[in-house]
């Protein structure tokens, strides 16, 4: 599975470049295959393992900002098993040279 998540600090000051670090770290350290870009971190593994990730960076976050935003979008296939979070960019790279 590949899970797009994004989780946005509320009322912990106009910054939240530090706290959006963090969970970018935590989700790096984790082991899976993971990218980041300017809106989502990107990460790739099987439910429990993307699950307890998120749910790391939840934790981790909520004790230093009173309220999270956290937005998480999903791609199961259970038929296919593998990597196929760079497959997909590299399709999409092939198709536009």
């Amino acid at each position: 599975m590949i899970a797009a998540f994004s989780i946005t600090p509320v009322g912990a000051g106009d910054s939240v470049g530090d706290q959006v670090a963090q969970a970018v770290r935590i989700a790096r350290a984790s082991g899976l295959a993971c990218e980041t870009n300017a809106m989502f971190t990107n990460i790739e593994g099987e439910w429990d393992e993307v699950m307890a990730v998120i749910g790391e960076c939840v934790r981790s976050l909520s004790e230093k900002a009173p309220r999270l935003s956290v937005v998480i979008k999903l791609d199961i296939r259970a038929a296919e098993s593998g990597p196929r979070m760079a497959d997909k960019v590299e399709t999409i790279e092939r198709l536009l040279s």
